[in-house]
């Protein structure tokens, strides 16, 4: 009888030591993005996917989803709050319901410039509005934060300071704020779906949008009639990277903070990418006729006063912190 349990006792030791020594078992992160392959956002992410697996030895697989095919933001979201989707990256906009603060960087000129918005999203700014995401009822984790590039003017027709907008119908991103940005800085603001635009440019229905240059150049709105680019920069808006809560709270402490860590790494990888496609897609549009026009956007600024106003008046601590950043 002692020689069967001691059998008995070295078998159980024995089954247990192999399972010990299985790998532990390989997970497959669903990444997804409303740009398309080849995108500086894709790009970034799934560079970070690549790392991921390396690190992890195959044990975390990557997998990306880009240019919607799981839906648009709205839709993709959803999917990320209930695990569907892993990782995510996404505009601001879906996000402001539920974490307020971030609707401070949606506002016309809260950045001075490109240098100003980067060293905002690199510092503790950055990093308190992520962990704010991340502790929100949106069940995603703040990861990283991406460059969105800054948006500008273009038009059928030059402008070069607030009184050249007048009359002239400016499509905007549906939000208000961005409505009553439009319409201070002299122009009528019009909302409407970014799909529209091309038709309503060419048609007459509006005399220009406001995006960066890759967007003007891949959505051919210059070939529309929008040939003048006007560099106001009224709008600066860094767009985030999440992970879904349900993922991450199966996640080991070690394999949070490996995601968090090629996260960062992929914030500043996406940014030189970024970098690489303006200046490439500026050079396109210079070769296809259109001309930048380059002014004081003091005046501009000065008239969006009252935006600032109205939409920073419960943030105006957190607009003085970012005003505060050199």
């Amino acid at each position: 009888m002692m020689f069967r349990r001691n059998l008995i006792a070295r078998s159980a030791a024995v089954a247990l030591a192999g399972l010990l020594a299985l790998p532990a078992m390989a997970q497959t992160l669903k990444a997804a993005d409303v740009h398309p392959a080849g995108y500086p956002t894709v790009a970034a992410v799934e560079s970070m996917g690549k790392k991921l697996e390396a690190a992890t030895q195959g044990r975390i697989k990557f997998q990306m989803f880009p240019g919607s095919v799981l839906g648009g933001e709205k839709e993709m979201i959803e999917q990320t709050q209930v695990g569907a989707i892993q990782i995510l990256r996404t505009s601001l906009g879906p996000v402001g319901p539920v974490v307020p603060e971030v609707n401070v960087f949606n506002m016309p000129f809260v950045f001075r410039n490109i240098a100003h918005m980067r060293a905002v999203i690199d510092g503790p700014i950055g990093q308190d509005l992520l962990d704010k995401i991340s502790a929100s009822p949106a069940k995603m984790i703040g990861l990283a934060w991406m460059d969105g590039g800054s948006r500008s003017l273009y038009t059928k027709k030059p402008v070069r300071k607030p009184e050249d907008l007048k009359g002239q119908k400016i499509r905007m991103m549906g939000n208000p704020l961005f409505v009553d940005t439009m319409n201070a800085m002299g122009g009528n603001g019009i909302a409407m779906g970014y799909g529209e635009v091309f038709t309503a440019i060419q048609t007459g229905v509006i005399d220009g949008a406001e995006n960066n240059p890759p967007s003007l150049f891949t959505a051919n709105h210059f070939k529309a009639g929008a040939k003048y680019y006007t560099q106001t920069n009224h709008l600066i808006i860094p767009e985030i990277l999440v992970m879904s809560k349900v993922t991450w709270d199966k996640l080991s402490a070690a394999d949070q903070a490996l995601v968090k860590k090629t996260a960062r790494e992929a914030q500043l990888e996406q940014r030189q990418l970024w970098d690489k496609a303006v200046a490439d897609y500026t050079a396109k549009l210079k070769a296809e006729g259109v001309e930048f026009i380059e002014m004081d956007n003091k005046p501009f600024y000065d008239a969006t006063a009252p935006v600032r106003a109205k939409y920073g008046a419960n943030f105006a601590d957190l607009m003085k912190r970012i005003s505060d950043v050199k």
